[in-house]
């Protein structure tokens, strides 16, 4: 009886319901929030690990330039020195340039036109503080014709000047004409000897022949061929450049100064002058009628 009792009296049991049901109609609000978290740790250290790689960019610059070196061997080694050279010759002859004004054309062509117009003292003194050859070959000329000396003498001058200018501007053009011949042989050389190279690896191979031997090889070799491009194409358009600025200053330093001895012939003259000139002509016919 008492355990009939015992059992009757017993509390009736109860299923048990896990903590996490009382949640379930809240789940789904935080189910987006836990999906994104994922996501937002990957970002995160995708941006720790490309931080030190954008640090070390320089870094890596450097090194891929230092294996293109060492792939190249001594061909590219010497093609590097020598588009340092041109580099510095470019440099060099940029700064004379602009040391001579050779971009200034205002002062010449003033200091011609108040010449032509008479006014010798102020032609004189708009062309002294000029630095263009163009100028200063121009002001010898006008001294010369103010002192009275003979034509001959002041262009054997201005000419003396001319020249000793234009040498010293085409000075060091030599050198970069060298570099942008020789920068396109020495790639091929380079190439020519990647080229044996890669054959003589390829017979080592024997029976065992890996493309990856030959391919590698020929890259390698094309290489140099590239440097010696990349080296010699920016040389020959600054040379030609700088050629054809010293041949515009020689071209237009002869015209100036030949105005400076000749009669501007593009205008129709005063009377005056027609009469002057042609005065000896008539006096000769009168004298021959007479006689």
């Amino acid at each position: 009886m008492n355990e009939e009792f015992g059992t009757a009296d017993a509390p009736p049991s109860t299923p048990e319901t896990p903590p996490a049901s009382a949640g379930e109609g809240s789940q789904p609000a935080d189910a987006p929030a836990d999906a994104a978290q994922p996501a937002r740790q990957a970002l995160a250290d995708g941006a720790a690990e490309g931080a030190p790689a954008l640090a070390d960019a320089p870094g890596g610059v450097t090194e891929r330039a230092l294996e293109l070196l060492q792939v190249g061997g001594p061909v590219v080694a010497v093609l590097l020195a020598l588009s340092v050279v041109a580099l510095a010759i470019v440099l060099v002859k940029l700064m004379q340039f602009r040391a001579l004004g050779l971009g200034d054309r205002t002062a010449a062509r003033e200091g011609l036109a108040l010449w032509r117009a008479g006014r010798e003292a102020q032609a004189l003194e708009r062309l002294r503080g000029a630095r263009n050859p163009v100028a200063q070959a121009l002001i010898r000329a006008i001294r010369g014709q103010r002192r009275g000396l003979p034509e001959a003498k002041v262009r054997e001058e201005v000419v003396r000047y001319g020249r000793d200018v234009l040498a010293a501007l085409r000075s060091w053009f030599r050198p970069l004409e060298v570099i942008a011949s020789l920068a396109p042989l020495l790639g091929l050389f380079g190439t020519v000897l990647g080229m044996i190279e890669a054959f003589r690896q390829l017979e080592a191979a024997g029976n065992q022949v890996d493309p990856a031997i030959l391919s590698g090889g020929i890259w390698e070799a094309l290489l140099t061929t590239a440097v010696g491009l990349a080296v010699a194409m920016p040389v020959v358009v600054v040379l030609n450049w700088l050629e054809r600025k010293v041949d515009r200053l020689a071209l237009e330093m002869d015209s100036v100064v030949t105005r400076v001895f000749t009669h501007d012939l593009s205008e129709d003259a005063d009377p005056a002058d027609e009469d002057a000139i042609h005065e000896p002509a008539r006096f000769r016919s009168a004298v021959a009628a007479g006689e």
